[in-house]
């Protein structure tokens, strides 16, 4: 196996960080390619590297975790009336969480909020009940509409409001679902807002 390949001194510290992370080596394609490892430390020969989520040397290396996952999945379980939806925010409340992995879903709030910068999945599905009215509903950032879905079908007692999109997300941006046209007073059980780190940056 061969160490990754370092410039000057780098090399020997990212040995001995290898090594004390006990991980196996992979060979990089050029001097500030991160080296994806099997193990807990991903290593990044950087002359300009980003101290957001790592720990970084003064020899331009960035030693990051490679068990920072983030995911969350929120779930509306119960059909009642939107009571507790505030008629100024019109924020889309879940209660209950099926994963929130780094803990950076708030339920009460229903509100996602990043702790890293990066490229990010969302997914939104928004089910109307009994309700002849069109919706429509934004995901946003920071209080900002990017995307948005409606349902507007008269025939039928339930649809969906769906859309999914990635985005680059900077650290502690929030991310939440807002109803930005019609109600959901026949209930809106069954939605579902999900979300996940595809790649830090």
């Amino acid at each position: 196996m061969v160490p990754a390949r370092c410039p000057g001194p780098c090399a020997s510290l990212a040995l001995a960080l290898l090594l004390g992370c006990g991980v196996a080596f992979c060979l990089g394609q050029n001097d500030t390619e991160p080296i994806v490892l099997e193990g807990k430390c991903l290593v990044v020969c950087d002359s300009n590297p980003s101290s957001d989520g790592a720990v970084t040397s003064s020899l331009g290396i960035s030693v990051r975790s490679a068990g920072a996952k983030v995911a969350f999945s929120a779930v509306r379980g119960t059909n009642h009336e939107p009571s507790e939806m505030s008629n100024t925010s019109m924020t889309i409340y879940f209660d209950q969480v099926l994963v929130n992995i780094g803990n950076h879903f708030d339920l009460k709030a229903s509100v996602f909020q990043a702790p890293r910068r990066g490229i990010y999945s969302f997914s939104f599905h928004v089910v109307k009940v009994y309700n002849r009215q069109t919706i429509q509903v934004n995901l946003m950032q920071n209080d900002y509409p990017v995307i948005s879905a409606f349902a507007g079908d008269q025939d039928v007692t339930r649809e969906a409001a769906s859309n999914g999109v990635l985005l680059m997300v900077e650290r502690e941006d929030r991310v939440y679902l807002k109803l930005e046209r019609g109600t959901l007073m026949g209930g809106w059980k069954y939605s579902t807002f999900s979300g996940f780190l595809v790649f830090p940056l």
